[in-house]
């Protein structure tokens, strides 16, 4: 089960291939609950990685719920059954390609969430979304944080659908949706930041206007275009060497 030297070049992706081949040891069946790992010197003899990559790959094990450690005696298997419900933890948004994939996910979620919000939202729904809109650009002229905006006009949108499922795994993730509190994203994008905001709260605009004409697939469209729009950017102003 050794990793292929050639398909690695980073650390990072060293670490990713490791948990790849111990978790699908776990769904196997053949690492079960309580079965202990084998030993850090005896993973880096078998995968040819350093230590540190042993390490960085069972913190990820661990953030899965998959191990836990005990200090002292070693690490073991929790299993599958006991795994946590999906999460997304900071750690896990440290990159640019760490943003892009959150933003794929959004895209199939929030499309739909916009269609349904526009046969479904109510006065009081439009009202926090056009309130979240003005506060998002009166906090672009006044250089101030927009994210708090940017997230309560996205979750409105959520619970505009009527359906709680959809403002109950927004309200889970929060912040962490929205791509510049993790990165720069009007520097990833190369131009000016309030000028990069302003063409994001346009988009914003579009979305609104075509949930209160009640226009699902109008919704539909300005939803997946403002997601897409910040995907590509991001994408665009990654080094070329990461690839999309």
């Amino acid at each position: 089960m050794n990793i292929p030297p050639d398909t690695v070049r980073r650390p990072r992706t060293l670490a990713i291939g490791l948990v790849d081949a111990l978790s699908q040891r776990i769904r196997e069946g053949r690492l079960q609950a309580d079965d202990k790992l084998p030993t850090e010197a005896e993973i880096m003899r078998e995968f040819g990685v350093s230590r540190t990559v042993v390490r960085e790959a069972i913190s990820k094990l661990q953030a899965a719920g998959l191990v836990r450690t005990r200090h002292g005696v070693g690490t073991f298997v929790v299993g599958l059954v006991d795994a946590p419900a999906f999460r997304i933890d900071p750690e896990q948004l440290a990159t640019v390609r760490d943003v892009i994939a959150v933003l794929e996910l959004r895209i199939s979620l929030e499309t739909e969430a916009a269609a349904l919000a526009a046969l479904r939202r109510n006065d009081e729904n439009l009202t926090v979304m056009r309130e979240s809109l003005a506060a998002f650009s009166a906090a672009v002229e006044q250089d101030g944080d927009s994210v708090a905006h940017d997230f309560a006009f996205h979750l409105e949108i959520a619970r505009a659908t009527q359906n709680p499922h959809f403002a109950d795994l927004m309200g889970y993730v929060g912040t962490t949706l929205i791509p510049r509190a993790r990165v720069n994203t009007a520097r990833a994008a190369h131009t000016d930041r309030r000028e990069y905001l302003r063409r994001v709260n346009a988009e914003h605009e579009n979305i609104y206007n075509a949930i209160a004409d009640g226009d699902p697939e109008s919704a539909r469209a300005a939803m997946r275009t403002h997601l897409s729009n910040s995907r590509d950017r991001l994408r665009r102003a990654q080094p070329a060497s990461l690839g999309a």
